[in-house]
């Protein structure tokens, strides 16, 4: 299991040199990809060019380039945005981290909770009114875009009918410090973990009773019905269990992204200072360092969240301990 482990720690290693090095030759080694001329603007001269690429240190080679910023990313933490000269870019990215981590976290119990209910209920009455009911209602959820969604809720309880009884509780968009005020933090945020959890309660909820009653085909499931057990238990200690896996993949790989900065649509629509918010921010103005930045950020919690999906099909499916 520690050498299992340690295997995997190396492989996320490797992985994130390998995304660092792509993304640094994208920026920068791509060819009409020039960082001074973007920076200089539009019809500056051959010498205002050449003092920025020696102001910034584009004059290096690219492999000098590249520790550079590494270095600046991982280890002093002083890397500099270039449009905004003296803004630290990494303390930047961290202190949106907690929006992000917040508004993904409190969704992902919201489609995780929901999503476990409707594929449980839809594969124990599959066939039914209730089971076709339900994936109906999981197949609207899937069509609608988080965007589109988000400026209906919004027009709702913050415009329409903000003054009601039923959504005259709702602050103001924007997002407040849990810390500072946690019942205000936990009210600016209920809208938008509706939002982002409605897609993924209707994908899940899909996904996960199709695993259910696929499992309940096998052999397995025919022997605990010949021993006597009842449906009840066949359901939820035997094939639940196993088609957890199928869960558990999409959780930790949506998770991850959500948290690198996917939830951008919703932290837009919602005021939302976040790694998405700030990362959309930046490729409008093109700022390389946040944006690299937030990339290897990104990537860091895709790399994660698939280390602990290995971990977690050990303890969720015995087979794969054994394979």
């Amino acid at each position: 299991m520690v050498y299992a482990l340690l295997q995997r720690l190396g492989q996320m290693l490797f992985v994130m040199f390998g995304i660092s090095v792509l993304v640094f030759l994208i920026f920068f080694a791509t060819p009409g990809a020039d960082p001074a001329a973007r920076i200089a603007g539009r019809n500056a001269s051959p010498e205002v060019l050449e003092a920025v690429r020696k102001s910034f240190g584009f004059d290096q080679p690219f492999y000098v380039q590249y520790l550079t910023m590494m270095k600046k990313i991982f280890i002093t933490g002083d890397l500099t945005s270039f449009v905004n000269r003296g803004w630290k870019v990494v303390p930047a990215v961290l202190d949106t981290v907690p929006v992000t981590l917040s508004l993904v976290i409190g969704a992902a119990v919201l489609w995780v909770v929901f999503a476990l209910i409707i594929g449980i209920v839809a594969a124990a009455t599959r066939g039914s009114w209730i089971d076709k009911t339900l994936m109906v209602l999981g197949l609207i959820g899937i069509s609608m875009p988080v965007y589109w969604l988000g400026e209906m809720l919004n027009l709702i309880t913050q415009s329409r009918y903000h003054d009601t009884w039923m959504f005259s509780w709702v602050p103001p968009l924007g997002y407040k410090n849990f810390s500072d005020d946690p019942k205000g933090w936990f009210l600016t945020l209920v809208i938008p973990w509706i939002t982002l959890s409605i897609l993924y309660i209707g994908l899940y909820g899909r996904v996960l009773r199709a695993a259910i009653v696929e499992s309940l085909q096998e052999d397995y499931i025919r022997t605990a019905r010949a021993k006597g057990l009842s449906e009840t238990r066949i359901l939820l200690r035997h094939a639940l269990r196993t088609s957890l896996v199928a869960f558990v993949t999409l959780f930790g790989l949506d998770f991850g992204a959500l948290v690198g900065g996917s939830a951008l649509l919703t932290e837009v629509v919602f005021g939302l200072q976040g790694v998405g918010k700030l990362t959309y921010d930046a490729l409008l103005n093109l700022d390389l360092p946040i944006i690299m930045t937030t990339v290897l950020y990104a990537s860091f919690f895709v790399v994660m969240a698939n280390a602990v999906v290995d971990v977690l099909y050990m303890l969720i499916d015995p087979r794969v301990r054994t394979a």
